[in-house]
């Protein structure tokens, strides 16, 4: 097999590598741009977010917080292109308290950390997120 972009799966893939590279790069507006307008974003033990506009304010805000990397990034897609998942770990600082937190003062932590998506007209229209928060609180209250 051949992976050249044709197949729908690959550009699933593809995308979802292409919005954690922004990410990295804390190119927000690119992450955004791979979203479609009414996208669902489900937030680890928390609440559901609808639309770019929303998205954009939490991005704001976990930039305020967080500085963070994934790496050892795995990605699957379904055949369709309409599904994918990703596998990571989150490297980061917490720079500034977010509510109902830990104070923050640099602590570093590693964190394993998933993701599940749904794709529409090759764009992302889902996005939930999870992650152990009790491990990221033990590791950041040391």
């Amino acid at each position: 097999m051949k992976i050249d972009g044709t197949r729908k799966q690959d550009r699933a893939t593809e995308l979802v590598l292409t919005y954690y590279a922004a990410f990295n790069r804390g190119d927000w507006e690119g992450m955004l741009a791979m979203l479609a307008d009414d996208v669902v974003h489900d937030l680890n033990q928390g609440a559901r977010e609808v639309g770019k506009d929303a998205f954009a304010a939490f991005l704001g805000r976990m930039n305020a917080s967080y500085r963070e990397q994934l790496r050892d990034i795995v990605v699957l897609a379904t055949q369709d292109g309409n599904r994918a998942a990703a596998e990571y770990v989150v490297h980061g600082e917490y720079l500034h308290t977010d509510e109902g937190l830990p104070a923050a003062n640099g602590q570093t932590y590693a964190l394993p950390g998933g993701a599940f998506f749904d794709i529409r007209d090759d764009r992302i229209a889902r996005v939930t997120n999870y992650y152990n928060l009790q491990d990221w609180i033990a590791q950041v209250s040391r």
